[in-house]
């Protein structure tokens, strides 16, 4: 860490905000002027926008994260978390990954978080489910829903291949609706290679408590995307929820009943719950409650922005309604960390403060391989709606500029223009979540109570 007499300005969260916001600040910054230092749990950024397409083996892993030190070489990374923030003394206390936690002083703070999944106390989801919020878990469910395909052509149990066939989703918005487009296709190519498993016997079902999915595009696109689904053969059940999923059985409110060992949570996101430990004043979501200067209300040293901030939308505001917030998307989360950066450099100036103002300019969404919807505003009143082939270019294209560092943009469209000529892969790495088993297995000792018996297979470890 720093041991200079420089002000220092602390970034909490290494994520889209966080990362952005450092780097705008660094390069704004005279030499000397200020140490700017960045605390996250995970060393590297994710393009949370990309996991769907790492999830379905279009794009490499490795491609849709960021290694913070790589894109912030002149500021401090520190691998950890902040638990705690006194204002009055200006000093947070940070938990390494290893080893007792210690304070940092600051003089400006950057509160960017992000949010986690919102979940609910339902019986059997914290066991059973899995998330989209980090590229380890794009990953796992890739690796998983391969696996339940070699589990289902192994087998000649009816009851085991039915439960490792049927995938459930939960969670109709962006996340849910291109994850489960694009594993469905996936599945859907795995099993060309498969003697005993088709696209017919795959049961996959997506959940919502709303009325309808994908609203951030529009009703009209919303519809198109549903009925796009339901053609390739996906349950589509609304205005329900799960209750329970105990054991892989999953119970609807609808009262319909399966039995699955994959079980997607998709369902929305909330504010980092770390943020009540900061002494922040917080709205009745649990956001930080901002200025439309992104300065948290009441004080003129802290800033936030992204999912974890409540910011006034002033376009919205400007057009009629009065009560319109940001929407927690990466379209908003890009440009609030740059107004956000140039905020802290002007705060560190003493120079007034500017105002986050951004028009939407639409969404996209891709539900696989040449499958997805689109919606361009264009001007105030006209909105351009696509489907289909053209709008899955569209949602390649922004993405692919949108996604951070040039390194990256090069990669993930080298990944797609190899896709045009080689064929997807469909390989489960499983084993790499339990990479030692295989060693353990050779290398543990063998019980003496084996040993009599002729069984030299290792005692099982302790879970």
């Amino acid at each position: 860490m720093s041991t200079t007499e420089r002000p220092r300005i602390l970034v909490v969260g290494g994520g889209y905000v966080g990362m952005y916001a450092a780097r705008r600040i660094l390069k704004k910054m005279r030499y000397g002027e200020a140490t700017v230092t960045v605390v996250d749990p995970r060393s590297y950024m994710t393009y949370q926008p990309f996991l769907p397409e790492a999830a379905a083996g279009s794009i490499s892993p490795r491609h849709v994260v960021v290694p913070l030190r790589r894109v912030l070489p002149k500021a401090e990374v520190l691998t950890g978390r902040v638990t705690a923030v006194d204002q009055d003394r200006k000093v947070a206390t940070v938990a390494p990954l290893v080893g007792d936690a210690y304070e940092l002083p600051f003089d400006y703070l950057v509160v960017a978080l992000g949010a986690v999944s919102r979940t609910f106390p339902i019986p059997g989801l914290a066991e059973n489910g899995i998330g989209m919020k980090g590229v380890e878990e794009a990953i796992g469910l890739r690796n998983h829903v391969l696996e339940q395909l070699d589990k289902a052509d192994s087998t000649n149990d009816e009851e085991v291949r039915r439960r490792a066939l049927t995938f459930v989703f939960v969670g109709g918005g962006f996340a849910g609706a291109e994850t489960i487009g694009e594993v469905e296709d996936m599945a859907r190519d795995a099993a060309k290679y498969y003697t005993s498993v088709r696209r017919e016997d795959m049961r996959f079902i997506l959940v919502d408590a709303a009325d309808k999915i994908l609203p951030e595009v529009g009703p009209e696109l919303g519809r198109w995307g549903l009925e796009h689904l339901k053609k390739r053969g996906v349950e589509v059940y609304l205005s329900t929820s799960m209750e329970s999923c105990v054991d892989g059985h999953v119970v609807l409110k609808n009262g319909l009943e399966v039995d699955s060992d994959t079980i997607v949570w998709t369902a929305g996101v909330k504010p980092n719950p770390a943020l009540a430990r900061y002494g922040l004043p917080l709205g009745p979501r649990g956001h930080v409650d901002t200025e439309a200067t992104l300065q948290v209300k009441g004080t003129d040293h802290i800033w936030a922005a992204g999912d974890n901030a409540q910011v006034p939308d002033l376009a919205a505001r400007a057009a009629g309604n009065e009560n319109a917030w940001c929407p927690p998307n990466a379209q908003h989360a890009l440009r609030q960390a740059k107004v956000l950066g140039d905020n802290v450099i002007a705060g560190l100036r003493g120079f007034p403060q500017t105002e986050y103002r951004h028009a939407n300019k639409g969404a996209v969404a891709g539900l696989g391989l040449r499958k997805g919807v689109a919606m361009i505003a264009v001007g105030k009143r006209v909105k351009i709606r696509l489907r289909g082939r053209l709008a899955w270019y569209m949602h390649r294209g922004y993405h692919g500029l949108a996604v951070p560092t040039w390194n990256r943009k090069i990669r993930v469209f080298a990944d797609w223009t190899l896709a045009l000529f080689l064929k997807r892969e469909v390989v489960s790495l499983g084993a790499v979540q339990n990479p030692r088993e295989e060693f353990y297995e050779a290398a543990a000792p063998v019980s003496a109570a084996a040993r009599e018996s002729g069984d030299a297979r290792p005692k099982a470890r302790a879970s």
